[in-house]
């Protein structure tokens, strides 16, 4: 049964939902990244059903390999300070953004401007909190001065694109190939491979979920119109499975079963294969296909996709960003206390990025009229046929 509210709101709530959305799973996820579906029960004494502790309880200031970041409590990671980041950058261009927006707006951003890290509990730069996959960033941009549009080619291939880019599918809203697009050009400066492949498929992903009556088969639909290679495959492979639960706790064991031929880190998350995270055809990130995986496992609710993807472990805190922001997209309820909880617990105002980007979203829409209707009437006089608007 479709839940309520899937596939119907308006363009403010379907932005919302989405950034709402993703920045609640990451913060259920954070707690618990990196583990394994057993291991997080016997931790928790059963599944993770809304925001816990950290894993270390009290010692989490110096118990490794999580030191020094404070993961659990209702704290959001760099997924959600980085798609924050992004959203500031569409502020900024009020435009559809390209590679060198990246390197023009995001960078500085992340080198400049302290902000408040959840994780650190102290205002910071933002590029002191994120992972060196994404510090590539200032290395080849701003050191380097490398093409923004080559300057990810090199980093280790991995979700580091791909989880923030719900804003590129939102401004795109119900274009998926639009958002596909964007998202492979803004991500070029960042990632490569699959890693980019990943960022323009999830972009697609929230794009058709907020086409009026999107549902997740149509969600997977669209993306599986769009995706190359061993991305597409996996996503095939691990919705075909998901398509046959309608509860995580039996889903869980079949999607990794499923997204593992194509994954690269292997059966042991903090201790990756050799072959982990380089340039393939043939492979894919985990993270979106289990993301839509319990996306189609749980009918669209947010509620179950994103605990689904919490207690799934390994990068889960990507994974539940990736489907909080899917579901979201759709129109099924964000659970307010949780929002309520990550908002305080993090000291951000999570609605703010949404109403930003709505506001930004109608003027690229209304600009993006203006170029459509000047190429139909350019194309009428270079054709001499009457003009469709």
């Amino acid at each position: 049964m479709t839940p309520k509210g899937v596939g119907i709101g308006s363009l403010d709530e379907r932005i919302t939902g989405a950034l709402v959305g993703a920045a609640v799973g990451d913060a259920l996820g954070g707690p618990v990244e990196g583990y394994s579906p057993d291991q997080i029960a016997e931790r928790h004494g059963g599944r993770v059903h809304g925001v816990v502790g950290p894993w270390n309880g009290d010692d989490w200031l110096t118990a490794r390999p999580i030191a020094p970041y404070h993961k659990g409590d209702g704290h959001v990671t760099d997924d959600t300070l980085m798609t924050h980041a992004l959203v500031r950058v569409y502020a900024g261009v009020r435009d559809h953004l390209d590679a060198y927006s990246v390197a023009t707006h995001l960078v500085p951003d992340l080198m400049t401007t302290p902000r408040w890290i959840p994780e650190l509990e102290a205002e910071a730069l933002p590029l002191q909190r994120i992972f060196l996959a994404e510090k590539w960033l200032v290395a080849r941009l701003h050191y380097g001065h490398v093409d923004p549009r080559e300057a990810g080619s090199g980093n280790i291939v991995n979700c580091g694109a791909a989880m923030y880019m719900a804003p590129v599918g939102l401004v795109n809203a119900a274009n998926p190939a639009g958002a596909y697009a964007e998202a492979l050009d803004v991500s070029g400066a960042h990632q490569s491979s699959y890693g980019r492949e990943a960022a323009g498929v999830f972009a697609a992903a929230v794009a058709a979920a907020c086409a009026p009556g999107a549902t997740p088969d149509s969600v997977v639909a669209a993306c599986l119109s769009l995706a190359k290679d061993g991305t597409r495959d996996a996503v095939e492979a691990v919705c075909e499975v998901a398509s046959r639960y309608t509860d995580f706790e039996s889903a869980l064991v079949p999607l990794r079963r499923a997204v593992a031929p194509y994954d690269t880190v292997g059966p042991d998350y903090r201790a990756p294969s050799l072959g982990a995270r380089r340039p393939s055809r043939l492979h894919s990130i985990e993270e979106l296909p289990v993301a839509l995986g319990m996306v189609i496992v749980s009918g669209g609710d947010f509620r179950h996709a994103v605990l689904g993807s919490v207690n799934y472990g390994r990068d889960c805190d990507s994974i539940a960003t990736m489907a909080g922001a899917v579901a979201g997209a759709l129109g099924s309820t964000v659970p307010h206390d949780w929002a309520k909880t990550v908002a305080e617990a993090s000291r951000l105002d999570l609605d703010a990025p949404a109403r930003t980007l709505t506001e930004v979203t109608r003027e690229i829409f209304a600009r993006d009229v203006e170029r459509r209707r000047a190429h139909e009437a350019a194309y009428a006089t270079l054709t001499g046929t009457p003009c469709s608007g």
